[in-house]
């Protein structure tokens, strides 16, 4: 099976840096029904940042709204789901190598059942031609 690589929408949050915070906040997201897509979280000064790329944007705004969660702006990010195997991303990587595109960053996992996924981040300006190179829908 050939990777699958989509450019997604994802916002950004700002929580308190303590026990609990990412399961009180998976768990109200869950309650209101939001599937996430991938999730990435990180220190950010006194606090953690958390980025959410949701299947469904809306669904998220909603649930932010009723959980009065501020939601930052509306920004790019890829996921990319394929077949495990010896040097998945090389050629994604070399892709965007090649396009001159730097990748800001990137995470990797493989998934277990021969499976592999990553979210990576490229600067703002050069979304439209890292999708092209890529095919992302």
């Amino acid at each position: 099976m050939l990777d699958t690589v989509r450019k997604l929408d994802y916002f950004a949050i700002q929580a308190p840096d303590r026990p609990g915070e990412g399961a009180r906040l998976l768990a109200a997201l869950k309650g209101n029904g939001v599937n996430l897509l991938a999730l990435s979280g990180f220190p950010a000064g006194r606090k953690s940042q958390i980025d959410l790329v949701p299947e469904d944007a809306a669904a998220l705004r909603a649930a932010a709204k009723k959980m009065k969660l501020a939601l930052g702006a509306r920004k790019t990010c890829f996921v990319i789901q394929g077949d495990d195997r010896v040097g998945a991303l090389a050629d994604t990587l070399q892709t965007l190598a090649d396009a001159q595109i730097n990748v800001t960053a990137i995470q990797a996992v493989t998934a277990g059942m021969g499976r592999y996924g990553a979210i990576f981040w490229v600067p703002p300006r050069a979304v439209a031609k890292a999708a092209k190179a890529l095919g992302a829908s």
